[in-house]
């Protein structure tokens, strides 16, 4: 059986998700998709100039796993770029830098680290220790995402 993939940290969520050549009719584009821990890989190396070692450590990843995501990431872009393809950014196995929990019993809400989320810990209420909690939707980023998997208590949500 295949290892579980680990989760990575995604910092920074893009204002866009979809962009498209000019001049060529959407009816006869061809996508190619983006997760957003390409994007990150992308961000973190390209535009902040950061080396992989410290790249890898932001997504708390090891290093030969930040490569492979971000030559994914420069090989599907290439492949944009040089066929004319439209690029969609979205989804992947991703876990905020903190994601925010709620209480089904009580109505508590308290923030999580990525750390505690990626050892998939149970989680329960820091107020009354229920195991009855729900994670917090995210906040709309301006973009149509959401058909990957996001990190949520010990699951994957789609």
């Amino acid at each position: 059986m295949a290892r579980p993939v680990k989760l990575r940290c995604v910092a920074h969520f893009p204002s866009v998700g979809f962009f498209r050549p000019m001049g060529i009719p959407a009816s006869t584009l061809q996508e190619v998709r983006l997760s957003l821990e390409e994007v990150e890989s992308i961000r973190l190396k390209d535009l902040e100039g950061l080396e992989q070692e410290e790249c890898a450590q932001r997504m708390h990843i090891s290093r030969p796993t930040f490569h492979r995501v971000l030559e994914s990431a420069r090989g599907k872009l290439a492949d944009a770029l040089v066929n004319g393809k439209a690029i969609q950014i979205e989804g992947g196995n991703f876990g905020l830098p903190q994601s925010r929990f709620r209480c089904s019993n009580d109505g508590h809400e308290w923030d999580v680290p990525f750390e505690t989320l990626a050892r998939r810990l149970p989680l329960s209420c820091p107020k009354c220790s229920s195991v009855n909690v729900q994670p917090m939707p995210l906040p709309p980023f301006g973009w149509g995402g959401g058909r990957g998997r996001r990190f949520c208590g010990g699951r994957g949500w789609r």
